[in-house]
């Protein structure tokens, strides 16, 4: 042990302490001196360098405030710097645009208005949790829609709404409580439950607002309303009792999907099917083990009257328990004997009928014989119909088998009773085998528990005439379907539609407008024991009216049923609804029917046919005009977007960027267990190794809807929607050429002179006419990647790589391009207006961003916003197909110089030739020669004709039979490889020769293939000869 320091000793100790920590600050200090004069010396430098750029261009000094947006009071129009930033940043354009659109009311309709209506209600966001990408392709295209009516004159109305989403947001809610306090629902009580899912409703549904207003949906806040809001609510309770009224919603007994972890009835939406092919071991909810399918186990039923035996087979064991019957074919030689004979359980003893049922029995599968479990499979329901079978349920709502199974097994799981009966058919000595069985398995989507089909008693409506007036509402063409293929689709469910379940064994939904009645003197107290005494009414009170009318001076008691509706049958209202339906609104009157339905192909069914059925019936129209269908997004690699792969993609990610660590921060804070958890992660350290770049809003709404020209998946990669974030930068750059070039005193002209302007002048103009044009008509046929694609393709490949590239050298001050200049800036500034109004609807924030810092018309009534001005029309004037033919040569003559030079010559140019074969051509070259010469970056281009010698060292290529260009590449001439290059060439166009003349020599062309045709081809085969000639000159 030390000895402790005396006072002398440990004030040495101290100051030397001191002294070196002094002497640490001293080098930090130093350090960070010299970091802060390099950091200095290189903006010095680089300020140098961009001074020296700057002059070169003619541009001012920058001060690098002027490049950063001011702040700007929340609902104000932005403010803009006083000039463009270099580059383009997402987060900066998409900054406050949203809340100044929102504050000006520009999303708002009139019901009054005198323009003619187009209506969009959003299909409504399950209030779960936040949105994904599957939403942002809705929000992309519906907005793009939407903007670009509103834009077209007419009085656009786009309808937010929230969805309860009963089993979904239930389920989610159950998970938590139980996750972070150990508790089910029913330790909660219904009361306490319910007050957690209000509380999750509020949380979650303000994260989807606010997702909305990111993506940039131009939607209606002033209507924004909720399937379980107060007006909603009313409605769904007033079709209930008008359903009712009319005797298509009744009560009855019948086989339901039944999710024994939640213990309600779900759709079969809800229930997913998976393909076993042989013996498969799943994870089942409450079973520590894995759980055996896909197996076909035998077993024999002793017969009476000592006839023996007879062997069944089933790939549920354990419902062996409620058989009722043994079913055989009736021209089954095997078994004609036993017509009318019983079998005996050897469980329970009770006796099974052998019956005869054609329909489910094949002769020459299996052993012939099938046993009957009325209560618990589908096609074994109707067959006990038929036959007047029992029907006994042997499990409890959540799994269990209960007393009509025996005391062999009452209280057992059913998969443990599985291996239970399995053991006791042994003992008994009836247990015959097992084999693999390819089957199909339904799961339930939210608990991922085996679906059980059970029979219960439960609220049903006959869809019969409902689906028949939907039915025809397509075939007449009153609905339009798009794309037209999922008609088929529509046709076979609704020809095959059975009576729609819509009670839900849960607590979160809409309540069920019907109360029981129990008379003191019912000897069966259950509720529901007797169908005559239920009561359905709007409320409690006439429930009650009408009680004391049927049973009057009867003493009873009123009771109102526990059990919500199915979340598809308030969510089949919401076109009626939101416009305020049953009431007679102004918005009713004005905006119904809507104009179109936009949602993924996956709920046509569940969702889309049960709107039209329930419109058509309670309103007397269908629900909107045109249904349209967008693919289903799945990952990269094809896989459908799942939580537990680790795939789901929150296109807020998309939007702003997050890392890895970030993503698997938000799978821990999700409802994820722990296995899931793992494999989740390991998913997304697989595909985003990197996390995910930011893109903004506009990048990935226009790669979504580019997306959509994929049939019915779309494969979304995020490299992909990371290109068009780059594409923006191009447009930006687009914009900060022409503020330079226009300048500041620049003021566009009321009207263009086409006529007197540059042919470069005219061609973009006209190619520009011809983008709108094409856009829409692909709007208007809902063909939205068509859109998408013609406005890149101009904006791109038209105007900033030939357009602007071609102007470039006008600007140099020169006062003999005085004139081109001055047409110059009228149509770049023409082409800019025209080209971001063409693009808003699709990228809002970019392009309001870009045509505010446009300079104005003199005396021009231009609307405040881009968003509120007149959307492009084709120009009749600007279209000239003359000169579009003409720079159609010229850019091959381009393309073809291009493709010449050396991968090496970079920054070198070189002197060109042109080879023009006829005067036609030489004119067309020499008109445009200067913007030949520009594109294709060389230092000359001199015109030849046939007479002229061949240039020397040069590599050649041909554009067409009349056009050849030349480059001289001196040193850099590779013979060989020109050779190499003519022979390839000619190679192809030989055969090119030889298969179109083959095809007209054969036999019966000229009898069968028209004139015109036949002219064609004619033409085609002379061209391609004399290409052959040139290409043998040049070799």
């Amino acid at each position: 042990m030390e000895e402790p320091l005396d006072e002398k000793d440990l004030e040495r100790k101290l100051k030397k302490e001191q002294k070196a920590k002094s002497k640490e600050e001293k080098k930090l200090k130093a350090k960070q001196k010299e970091e802060a004069r390099l950091q200095v010396q290189a903006a010095s430098d680089g300020a140098k360098k961009s001074e020296k750029k700057q002059k070169k261009k003619g541009v001012t000094d920058e001060n690098p405030e002027d490049l950063v947006d001011p702040d700007t009071p929340t609902g104000q129009k932005k403010l803009l710097a006083s000039q463009m930033a270099k580059q383009y940043s997402p987060s900066a354009v998409e900054k406050s645009w949203y809340p100044w659109w929102e504050s000006s009311q520009y999303f708002v309709a009139d019901a009054a208005s005198s323009k003619p209506p187009f209506v969009i209600v959003l299909p409504p966001p399950n209030v779960t949790g936040a949105l994904h990408i599957g939403h942002a392709i809705t929000v992309a295209i519906e907005d793009a829609m939407i903007r670009w009516r509103r834009m077209s004159g007419y009085n656009a109305l786009w309808i937010p709404g929230m969805d309860h989403a009963g089993i979904a947001t239930q389920v989610v809610v159950e998970k938590k409580i139980m996750r972070e306090r150990k508790l089910s629902r029913h330790d909660l009580g219904r009361d306490k439950f319910l007050s957690e899912l209000h509380n999750w409703k509020d949380q979650y549904g303000g994260t989807i607002l606010r997702q909305l207003r990111t993506l940039g949906a131009s939607l209606d806040w002033s209507r924004e309303c909720s399937t379980m809001d107060e007006q909603r609510s009313g409605a769904i309770t007033e079709t209930f009792v008008r359903l009712y009224k009319e005797g298509l919603i009744y009560r009855d007994i019948r086989l339901v999907n039944w999710d024994c972890t939640l213990r309600t009835a779900i759709s079969d939406i809800e229930v997913d099917r998976v393909d076993l092919k042989a013996e498969t071991f799943l994870e089942v909810p409450g079973y520590s083990n894995p759980v055996q399918f896909g197996v076909l186990t035998s077993f024999a039923y002793p017969l009476e009257e000592g006839l023996g035996e007879i062997i069944v087979a089933t790939t549920r064991i354990e419902t062996m328990l409620g058989d009722t019957a043994i079913a055989v074919h009736s021209q089954d030689e095997r078994y004609k004997h036993l017509h009318g004979k019983y079998a005996v359980h050897p469980f329970n003893g009770r006796k099974l009928e052998i019956i005869c049922a054609d329909d489910l029995v094949k002769a020459t599968f299996g052993t012939g014989a099938v046993k009957i479990t009325p209560a618990h499979d589908s096609k074994d329901f109707e067959v006990g119909k038929q036959h007047n079978l029992d029907f006994i349920n042997i499990f409890t709502d959540d799994g269990n088998i209960n007393e009509n199974g025996g005391p062999q097994f009452e209280g057992m799981p059913r998969f443990t009773a599985r291996a239970a009966v399995i053991d006791a058919l042994k003992e008994k000595g009836l247990y015959r085998g097992m084999e693999n069985n390819e089957m199909e398995l339904g799961r339930c989507s939210r608990t991922n528990d085996i679906v059980e089909p059970m029979i219960k008693p439960q609220w049903f409506v006959n869809c019969n005439t409902m689906a028949k007036a939907a039915l025809d509402a397509v075939k007449s063409k009153e609905i339009e379907i798009i794309p037209p293929q999922y008609e088929q689709d529509w046709y076979r469910w609704l020809e095959n539609i059975r009576d729609w379940c819509i009670s839900r064994q849960l607590w979160w939904g809409h309540r069920v407008p019907a109360w029981y009645v129990t008379l003191e003197d019912d000897k069966e107290k259950g509720m529901g024991s007797y169908i005559d005494h239920w009561i359905i009414a709007r409320n409690k009170s006439d429930a009650v009216l009408e009680a004391e009318q049927r049973y009057p001076e009867k003493k009873y008691q009123l009771d109102q049923d526990p059990d919500v509706l199915d979340t598809w049958f308030s969510a089949g209202l919401f076109p009626l609804t939101v416009l305020g339906w049953p009431d007679n609104t102004a918005d009713l009157s004005t905006f119904y029917p809507t104009s179109v339905l936009e949602t993924g192909l996956d709920i046509l069914f569940f969702w889309v046919a049960r709107m039209v059925m329930m419109g058509m019936l309670l309103h007397g129209d269908v629900p909107f005009r045109k249904i349209y269908l967008h693919p289903i997004i799945r990952d990269a690699l094809g896989r459908k977007m799942s939580k537990s792969l680790g795939n789901v993609i929150d296109p807020i990610d998309v939007i702003n960027g997050i890392t890895l660590e970030g993503l698997q921060k938000k799978l821990e804070q999700g409802n994820l267990d722990q296995g899931e958890l793992e494999k989740a992660k390991e998913g997304q350290k697989k595909d985003f190794p990197d996390g995910i770049p930011e893109c903004g809003t506009d990048a990935l709404r226009f790669a979504l809807i580019s997306y959509t020209s994929q049939s019915d998946k779309i494969n979304l990669d995020i490299k992909r929607v990371h290109g068009y974030r780059q594409w923006c930068n191009k447009l930006w750059n687009a914009i900060r050429f022409a503020m330079i070039k226009l300048g500041d005193q620049y003021t566009p002209p009321a009207t263009l002179a086409v006529h007197t302007m540059l042919p470069i002048c005219k061609w973009i103009l006209s190619v520009l006419s011809k983008a709108v044009g094409k856009t829409v008509s692909s709007l208007e046929a809902y063909k939205f990647s068509d859109a998408t694609s013609s406005i890149y393709f101009w904006w791109q490949y038209q105007l900033c790589d030939v357009f602007i590239e071609a102007i470039k050298p006008y600007f140099n001050g020169s006062e003999e391009f005085e004139s081109a200049r001055g047409a110059s800036r009228d149509t770049l500034w023409a082409c800019l207006d025209t080209g971001l109004r063409l693009l808003h609807p699709f990228m809002p924030y970019i392009t309001e961003e870009l045509w505010q810092r446009l300079p104005q018309p003199k005396e021009a009534c231009r609307k405040d916003s881009i968003m509120i001005s007149e959307y492009p029309s084709a120009v009749q004037e600007w279209a000239n197909d003359k000169v579009e033919n003409e720079m159609e040569i010229v850019l091959d003559a381009v393309s073809k110089l291009r493709s010449l030079r050396p991968p090496t010559d970079i920054q070198l140019r070189r002197p060109s030739f042109v080879l023009c074969r006829n005067l036609e051509i030489a004119a067309t070259v020499r008109c445009y020669q200067a913007q030949i010469a520009t594109l294709a970056s060389v230092s000359s281009l001199k015109i030849l004709t046939e007479d002229d010698p061949t240039p020397p060292d040069c590599a050649t290529n041909i554009v067409n039979k009349d056009l050849a260009v030349y480059l001289q590449l001196r040193g850099a001439l590779d013979t060989e490889a020109e050779h190499e290059k003519l022979r390839k060439k000619r190679e192809e166009v030989q055969k090119q020769y030889d298969t179109l003349s083959q095809k007209m020599s054969a036999s019966g062309y000229r009898e069968k293939a028209p004139q015109s045709k036949q002219g064609d081809d004619m033409k085609k085969l002379a061209t391609l000869l004399e290409e052959l000639e040139i290409i043998s000159e040049a070799e």
